[in-house]
């Protein structure tokens, strides 16, 4: 019999399951929940209460999945929900629903971080990457939800900008470092593109993305050009006072005999649950139909947190080799 897993801490949950933009990094729709015709994907907010009354011990949640949070329609409710249990929350917004009255409950209802997704410091380029989306909009956005920060004299939401680095966007690095400062942002977080998809079992509609990631990956760059614009990046910000993080280009080593534990210990530390219910090992994985350990939402969250399936799944990447869907993603590797 396995051992079983404290429940942790730090939990991801899923409020919107499908998206309000298309993204070049995401060709394709990952889900057929949401689509003309169908139930719109949003968590129920009797289950999202549910779910956090499982965990006692969480201190950290992050509404965070596929969709754009801010689309659901409870969505501060559910902050509100979790703060009041004395949990820290944070969120990811692509900023092109952020209205003044979002501006102001993101300062109201108690949300610890929101992280803004910017992944071009020109119309162009933030256009190419985000179809649908316009660039204007998404500064005045920003803008409304600082100035009513400023407004209401609180320091909460802290602000970060996360960008995906790629071929299409290295060159405007130094630029955004620029545009974070003009905006009042003073942490930068700058990923790689986190998965190749690279796993054999990968569903056959995700092969766009494979695609998409081969070409535009940083990996198969001339090092030289990342080098420029990273350390140009990086001049800017210790030159303007900002927090800059970029990620590594080279896989990390590690002694003969480590456990995977000790190059991912997700499955150990944090929950990652779909808006219908499903858990997933990490947010790496996005979309359940990858991998998913069963139902917390019809079984119960203990239950599923230490059942055979999960635990067979932490036994592998602890003891190895790898599941193949850890073995091809950025985090495990050290380049996320």
């Amino acid at each position: 019999m396995n051992a079983t897993t404290a429940l942790p801490r730090y939990v991801q949950i899923e409020p919107v399951g499908q998206c309000n933009l298309r993204c070049r990094m995401c060709p394709i729709q990952f889900r057929d929940e949401g689509h003309p015709g169908q139930p719109r994907a949003y968590i129920d907010f009797d289950l999202f209460c549910r779910l956090v009354d499982q965990f006692p011990s969480m201190t950290e949640l992050q509404l965070q999945g596929l969709g754009e949070p801010l689309l659901h329609p409870r969505f501060f409710d559910m902050v509100r929900y979790a703060t009041a249990r004395g949990i820290q929350v944070s969120t990811n917004s692509n900023m092109t629903v952020m209205s003044e009255r979002g501006a102001s409950e993101c300062v109201d209802s108690g949300l610890h971080t929101l992280h803004v997704s910017l992944d071009g410091a020109t119309a162009d380029t933030y256009q190419e990457i985000r179809l649908r989306a316009r660039f204007d909009r998404v500064l005045r956005n920003l803008r409304r939800l600082v100035q009513m920060r400023a407004s209401r004299n609180n320091l909460l939401p802290h602000l970060r900008l996360v960008a995906v680095a790629m071929r299409r966007n290295l060159e405007e690095l130094p630029d955004l470092v620029r545009l974070a400062h003009r905006e009042g942002i003073r942490t930068i977080f700058v990923q790689h593109l986190c998965h190749d998809f690279g796993e054999s079992t990968l569903p056959g509609r995700y092969q766009p993305m494979r695609s998409f990631i081969d070409r535009q990956t940083l990996l198969n760059e001339d090092p030289d050009r990342v080098a420029r614009y990273f350390g140009e990046a990086r001049e800017e910000a210790a030159g303007l006072g900002l927090e800059l993080r970029l990620p590594s280009l080279q896989p990390r080593s590690h002694p003969a005999g480590t456990s995977g534990r000790a190059r991912c210990d997700w499955p150990w530390r944090g929950a990652y649950i779909s808006y219908d219910g499903k858990a997933m090992p990490c947010c790496m994985v996005a979309t359940p139909d990858r991998i998913h350990f069963g139902d917390m939402a019809q079984d119960g969250v203990e239950q599923v947190w230490n059942n055979q399936a999960y635990s067979a799944f932490r036994d592998q990447l602890e003891k190895g080799p790898a599941p193949e869907v850890c073995r091809s993603c950025a985090l495990y590797a050290g380049t996320f």
